[in-house]
């Protein structure tokens, strides 16, 4: 059961790997679709004809697209911090999970010391049991 939950966890905690993933990758295509946009803007300036109307397209744009890339960094940040809270969940279960092997390993040591002790009184009465019958 514990080794489903601890599964179960992992599982979660790659989907928000894999959305962070994407998340990061959308925030490139961002930075570099304004950066070349600022390329183009500035190509403009350095032209011999000088368009007011296309500068301003250009500069409203790559505001926007400042604006987008800080609501994406944030986005961002949002999946680390579930990221870090998944990690701390499949954590915990894999502690829960060693906890449960280590009590299985000492309840499975202390029933076979029990055997141990049961068969070594068996053959100790089996022994006296001889002896005794010897003698009488």
């Amino acid at each position: 059961m514990r080794k489903k939950v601890l599964e179960d966890k992992r599982l979660e905690m790659a989907k928000v790997i894999k959305r962070l993933n994407l998340q990061i990758e959308k925030l490139e295509e961002l930075k570099e679709r304004q950066e070349k946009l600022t390329e183009e803007l500035n190509g403009i300036y350095d032209s011999d004809e000088i368009d007011i109307g296309g500068m301003q397209t250009y500069k409203s744009f790559i505001s926007k697209l400042f604006g987008d890339i800080k609501s994406q960094e944030k986005v961002i940040n949002d999946w680390k911090k579930l990221l870090h809270v998944k990690q701390l969940e499949v954590n915990e279960a894999l502690k829960q999970v060693k906890i449960l092997e280590k009590l299985k390993e000492k309840e499975e040591k202390k029933f076979n010391d029990h055997i141990n002790y049961l068969e070594e009184k068996e053959a100790d009465d089996l022994t006296t049991t001889r002896y005794q019958a010897k003698f009488n």
